[in-house]
């Protein structure tokens, strides 16, 4: 590991790099042998008509998602040697990806919650076939928290390190907002487990429409759906009520979180003040103090962290009012805004210049920490697969050609969240 993190002395030229934000699944026929037996004639039906809507999933380079070999093999040549793995694939009774796919019916909440367990299976599988190098995110649906709890329960007896994908609440769900006490339960064994609470963006979002203006329309806004996870349950106490839960925000960018957390510590400080005469906004504070607890900045400085995908030129000299200690960087794989085959590049297209041990902090060892990886196991890998220090050291004049990720995007710094 790279220097100040603790690692190996002998790799202090290389960087451990550790993909906070990638993701995975099952070829969808694959998913079969986790379904429970009683599912397998619906599954026949469902899989023989079902029409997959994502031409990535069809092309040649869809096996990313599940070839262990080539997986490994292709992250290490980019300089990566561990990952934490969010969904891709279409699991079992789902109409698209689970992080987008609308709410289920009531008729489709056991079957889709059998495809979601079929798909945590299959997940502890493949984590286990690259001993130490993945963390996979379990999923879940809100509709039923008993149930929920349950399924986090295996998936920390299964070594699923990389904790809960949180489901969103778009309007129109249906569902209880997430800063509402009725999923206590839920935050209470990720906190007594030790599991991180992760939001990625995409998983909130109201459905638009397909229209081209819709497509826009959600691009615009995805993210900012995403955000909201933080303030609902910062405003809804759960960090108070479970001191030790962990929120991980990922792939929604990072230079908004200084802006949003100065706001979200005004609201506060104008919502509890003394009296309602002190503030006009203060008759809609009564009971928020005693039930929130700290401050928004305060609650961010000790339990949350940021997957900071494909981290942008314009978000690294904020790095100090986000916290260096809980950015972690994400290279996406195997999407096509991802970094990939180029994250070398998107490393020195950013980070040049930055001190070493935040880069190593920010690059590895967050991550490690917040997920549980060995970096002992990692760091021999890093020694020979990582990224050196002096290449990432060195600015990038001039994108690749035909990369895709946004990191190389111009006019990034304009987005405001």
């Amino acid at each position: 590991m790279s220097e100040g993190s603790g690692g190996d002395p002998m790799n202090d030229d290389r960087y451990t790099v550790i993909s906070a934000d990638c993701h995975a699944g099952a070829d969808l026929l694959d998913y079969r042998p986790y379904l429970d037996r009683r599912h397998h004639d619906d599954f026949d039906v469902w899989a023989a008509t079902y029409v997959n809507p994502y031409e990535d999933l069809l092309a040649d380079a869809a096996d990313r998602n599940w070839n262990s070999e080539r997986r490994l093999a292709e992250l290490e040549a980019d300089g990566i040697v561990a990952e934490v793995i969010f969904p891709n694939t279409i699991p079992p009774f789902f109409p698209s990806g689970s992080l987008m796919a609308p709410p289920p019916t009531a008729e489709d909440f056991r079957r889709r919650w059998a495809g979601l367990r079929a798909h945590n299976r299959w997940l502890a599988d493949f984590c286990a076939a690259a001993p130490g190098r993945r963390a996979g995110v379990f999923q879940i649906l809100l509709g039923d928290v008993e149930e929920a709890v349950k399924e986090i329960r295996w998936a920390a007896s299964a070594g699923l390190k990389g904790g809960l994908m949180l489901p969103g609440t778009p309007p129109g769900s249906g569902l209880p907002e997430l800063h509402s006490p009725v999923y206590d339960p839920i935050w209470a064994a990720c906190a007594e487990l030790g599991l991180p609470v992760n939001h990625h963006a995409g998983s909130a979002s109201p459905p638009l429409g397909e229209e081209p203006a819709a497509r826009a329309v959600f691009m615009v806004e995805t993210t900012w759906f995403s955000h909201r996870a933080l303030w609902h349950l910062v405003f809804g106490g759960a960090f108070r009520r479970h001191p030790e839960l962990r929120l991980v925000l990922t792939e929604q960018g990072s230079g908004w979180i200084p802006g949003v957390l100065g706001m979200l510590d005004y609201y506060h400080g104008r919502l509890v003040a003394a009296s309602k005469a002190d503030t006009a906004e203060a008759r809609f504070g009564t009971g928020l103090a005693a039930g929130m607890g700290a401050p928004p900045s305060q609650v961010w400085r000790e339990n949350c962290f940021v997957g900071a995908s494909f981290m942008r030129p314009h978000e690294v000299p904020l790095r100090d009012r986000i916290g260096v200690d809980k950015i972690m960087w994400g290279s996406d794989y195997p999407h096509d805004e991802g970094t990939h085959p180029y994250t070398r590049e998107a490393l020195r297209f950013a980070y040049a210049g930055v001190a070493r041990e935040e880069l190593a902090a920010m690059l590895g060892g967050n991550a490690a920490r917040v997920y549980g990886f060995d970096l002992a196991l990692l760091d021999p890998i890093a020694a020979k697969a990582g990224p050196t220090v002096t290449e990432v050291a060195e600015p990038l004049p001039k994108p690749p050609a035909d990369a895709t990720s946004p990191v190389f995007a111009r006019g990034a710094s304009l987005r405001v969240w």
